[in-house]
């Protein structure tokens, strides 16, 4: 089961890129949603998401145990979940993407009230709920900017 974990932890090993593993967790997070956005999972994204957090905080658990260190770098699972968030419910275009992407790696790096105090959650919820805080600023970011240029930010295919 700890390789189990650790394979999930990690993003299918994408967290072992050596440089910026957290920016290439969020870039499969968000490969994952257009994915599933194009073959018409958009209304399953709820639970997903929820199912994601659940395993998320399991197996990033097992993997600090593994790693023996707090939030080690190598594990990425929970900016994948923090890029789902962010885009949930949104029906965004290619740029709108972006701007999620940008928004959530901005706060997942400043880590805005209350994402830091969330990081001292024990095992698992540390590692994955400062990454939901981050997600949720990040659509609360898209969602005005949807607001404010629709056509450069929303799909003009509502899923």
């Amino acid at each position: 089961m700890r390789a189990l974990a650790v394979l999930i932890a990690t993003g299918v090993y994408v967290g072992y890129v050596p440089f910026a593993p957290g920016t290439a967790g969020s870039l499969l997070g968000l490969i994952l949603v257009a994915v599933a956005r194009s073959v018409g999972l958009g209304t399953l994204e709820v639970v997903c998401l929820v199912a994601a957090v659940f395993i998320g905080v399991w197996s990033a658990g097992v993997a600090e145990r593994h790693f023996q260190r707090k939030d080690p770098g190598p594990i990425v699972i929970d900016e994948v979940v923090g890029m789902g968030i962010t885009l949930l419910g949104i029906p965004v275009s290619w740029s709108g993407m972006v701007v999620g992407f940008v928004a959530f790696r901005f706060f997942d790096v400043v880590k805005p009230f209350p994402a830091r105090a969330a990081e001292r959650l024990p095992g698992g919820w540390g590692v994955v709920i400062d990454d939901v805080v981050a997600a949720l600023y990040g659509n609360i970011v898209v969602r005005v900017a949807g607001w404010a240029l629709p056509t450069l930010i929303l799909s003009s295919v509502r899923s």
